[in-house]
């Protein structure tokens, strides 16, 4: 979470540029550095042709939402997919339509830059995504995760992937630190539903969500997703959610991995 803080300390220069852009109206201007960021990337696409700061930039078309990947500084294997338009995260009502879905695939896809940025690579089974809940997240932005998945987090679910089931949330423990453990709802997919799948759409439907009169209210919802264990029966994926005032599934990740856990 603290990472992407650092994305703006070290586009400061960036920033103080693009101020005469307009800005959205925030009561925390530190929860729009991502924004400012990604204001850039897009602003050098357009002019430029390249998508520096981000790694990539794609502006989508009339069926499709533009995303960003963007790298956080000091940290070659974490990066952070984002939508091109003003989408500030997990509880956003649009997220629950078919265009949540492009933005997984999108953060699914950067998995493999996650490996070519490690000596040697990484399986992409061992590499997760993750998005933070409003609490537990520092930019109003929605950005989903993409890095390495703990080792101690891949080999829970290794001994626990059979009793996840498709299209159920399934309650499993999962380790989030030393000695640290959190309950977690995990659900299966299949590789053949993983296009189609979002998992904004599917956190709408967690036991005991609450709701606000616009619909559930996801505010305090974190998600991640990791591949099924090699050697699975079905392979596929395994969604995971957790609720809490600061819920960050995050956690789950290895900001800091460098050799294969195999």
């Amino acid at each position: 979470m603290e990472s992407v803080v650092r994305i703006g300390r070290s586009l400061l220069v960036l920033a103080a540029l693009m101020a005469c852009l307009p800005a959205r109206a925030a009561p925390d201007l530190s929860r729009d550095v991502l924004w400012v960021a990604l204001q850039g990337c897009l602003l050098n696409k357009r002019t430029t042709g390249r998508a520096f700061p981000c790694l990539s930039v794609d502006p989508g078309d009339r069926d499709r939402p533009g995303t960003a990947v963007l790298r956080a500084p000091g940290e070659p294997t974490h990066l952070v997919v984002m939508p091109t338009a003003d989408v500030v995260g997990v509880e956003a009502p649009d997220l629950q339509t078919p265009k949540g879905a492009v933005y997984w695939r999108a953060a699914l896809a950067a998995r493999r830059e996650v490996s070519a940025a490690i000596r040697g690579g990484r399986p992409l089974d061992e590499i997760g995504l993750a998005v933070n809940s409003s609490g537990g997240r520092s930019q109003d932005q929605l950005h989903i995760h993409v890095d390495c998945v703990r080792a101690s987090v891949l080999a829970e679910l290794r001994q626990r992937a059979g009793i996840v089931l498709p299209g159920t949330w399934t309650g499993i423990p999962l380790p989030v630190g030393e000695r640290r453990w959190r309950r977690f709802l995990a659900m299966r997919i299949s590789l053949a539903q993983a296009e189609a799948f979002n998992p904004f759409e599917a956190a709408t439907r967690l036991p005991g969500a609450g709701r606000k009169p616009a619909g559930p209210d996801l505010t305090q919802v974190s998600l991640a997703m990791v591949s099924t264990p090699p050697g699975d029966p079905h392979p596929g994926y395994i969604v995971l959610a957790h609720r809490s005032p600061t819920s960050h599934a995050e956690t789950l990740l290895d900001h800091r991995c460098a050799a294969p856990v195999r």
